[in-house]
C-alpha cells in the first residue's frame, strides 16, 4: 500500500468526501487543475491523489483531461461480488471452525451486536446510509477475522463498488427486508458452527445484486 505525504492525504480524503457525500455529478468531467487550486495544493500530490483514487476504486482517470466519478456497471458489479464470494466464503469457514473458542465467540456476539442496529437502522432510516454502514461492518467484521492484510487491502479497495451495489440493491422493493432476513438466516447458522449452511445463505445473498440491479453494460 502507498503512502501518502501529508497534501496527497488531504486532497485524496477532500475528493473522496465529495464523492460519499454526492458533491460531485457522475457525468462531468473534473479538472486536477481546478482541484487543486481550491485546496491551495500543487498539482503533484493532487496527480498523486487521484492516481490512488483511481486504483481504489473512486474515479476513472482520463489521461490529459481529468477524471470521472466511477459508475457502476454489470463487469464491475460482476467481478467484485465475486471476489467476495471468495474472500467471505473463505472468512465464514474459518470462523465455523473456531465457533467455539474465546475469539470466535467474540465475533460472533460482535456480528449478533452489528445485526441488530442493522435491524434498527431499516426502521428509521429513509435513505438507507446508516443501514448500509452497518451492512459493511457486518461484513468488514467477518473478512477481518482471519487477519490476512493482503485481502483486507483487496476488501478495502472494492469497497465504493459495494457501496454503489448497495445502493442500488437496496433501492428494490423488498431488498432490505430480504437482506436482513440473510443476514439473520446467516448469522444462526454461522452462530452454531453449520459452516457450510451458512456459507450457501452468505454466496446467495452476496450474487443476488446480480439478478436485481440494473447497470451500464
Amino acid at each position: 500500500m502507498q503512502i501518502m505525504s501529508s497534501l496527497q492525504q488531504e486532497a485524496y480524503n477532500y475528493i473522496k468526501n465529495l464523492i460519499l457525500t454526492n458533491q460531485l455529478d457522475v457525468n462531468s468531467l473534473y479538472s486536477e487543475t481546478k482541484l487543486s487550486k481550491e485546496l491551495g495544493i500543487s498539482r503533484t500530490p493532487m496527480r498523486e491523489a487521484l492516481q490512488c483514487l483511481s486504483q481504489d476504486g473512486y474515479i476513472t482517470v482520463v489521461p490529459s483531461k481529468g477524471f470521472r466519478i466511477r459508475q457502476l456497471n454489470q463487469k464491475d458489479m460482476k467481478e467484485t461480488i465475486q471476489i467476495r464470494c471468495a474472500i467471505e466464503g473463505f472468512c465464514t469457514q474459518c470462523l465455523a471452525a473456531d465457533v467455539n473458542t474465546a475469539r470466535g465467540q467474540k465475533t460472533i456476539r460482535e456480528l449478533g451486536n452489528i445485526l441488530e442496529l442493522q435491524r434498527r437502522a431499516a426502521d428509521d432510516d429513509d435513505n438507507y446510509e446508516t443501514f448500509i454502514d452497518y451492512d459493511h461492518q457486518f461484513h468488514l467484521l467477518l473478512v477481518q477475522y482471519i487477519k490476512n492484510e493482503e485481502v483486507n487491502h483487496i476488501f478495502q479497495r472494492l469497497m465504493y463498488l459495494i457501496r454503489l451495489t448497495s445502493q442500488s440493491a437496496l433501492a428494490v422493493e423488498g431488498r432490505v427486508t430480504g437482506t436482513m432476513d440473510e443476514h439473520a438466516k446467516y448469522y444462526e447458522y454461522l452462530k452454531n458452527g453449520n459452516g457450510n449452511d451458512a456459507y450457501k445463505v452468505l454466496i446467495d445473498h452476496l450474487m443476488m445484486p446480480l439478478n436485481v440491479v440494473k447497470t451500464t453494460k
